[in-house]
């Protein structure tokens, strides 16, 4: 599968963005899905992930009840609603999948994904 991340920008503070994840390739439902994020200067860090129905969802502590993923099987696109922006939420965010073990798993080890998007800037101004 292919992934092409979207919708990145620039925002202020206490602002909102929509992030979408475009697949092409395989079926779209048979991959668990996530969002992460990079900094400058730091790892990696997981954000939100969803499973293949899309039934079940996970979030990091620092972005729960901010941000909400969800994802569109038909359209074979997952999206990341983000809500409440602060500028620590600055980041390059991208989106990833995985061949999920089951329909309603959902993974947030970045060793646990298999595809990778090419990420989309976010930045949140003060």
């Amino acid at each position: 599968v292919q992934l092409q991340a979207s919708g990145g920008g620039l925002v202020q503070a206490g602002g909102s963005l929509r992030l979408s994840c475009a697949a092409s390739g395989r079926t779209f439902s048979i991959y668990a899905m996530g969002w992460f994020r990079q900094a400058p200067g730091k790892e990696r860090e997981f954000v939100a992930a969803i499973s293949r129905s899309g039934a079940s969802t996970y979030y990091a502590a620092s972005v729960k009840g901010r941000f909400t993923i969800s994802r569109d099987n038909v359209k074979k696109t997952v999206y990341l609603q983000m809500n409440s922006l602060k500028p620590e939420d600055t980041a390059v965010y991208y989106c990833a999948g995985t061949l999920g073990s089951s329909t309603n798993s959902y993974y947030i080890a970045r060793d646990e994904y298999d595809y990778w998007g090419q990420g989309t800037q976010v930045t949140v101004s003060s």
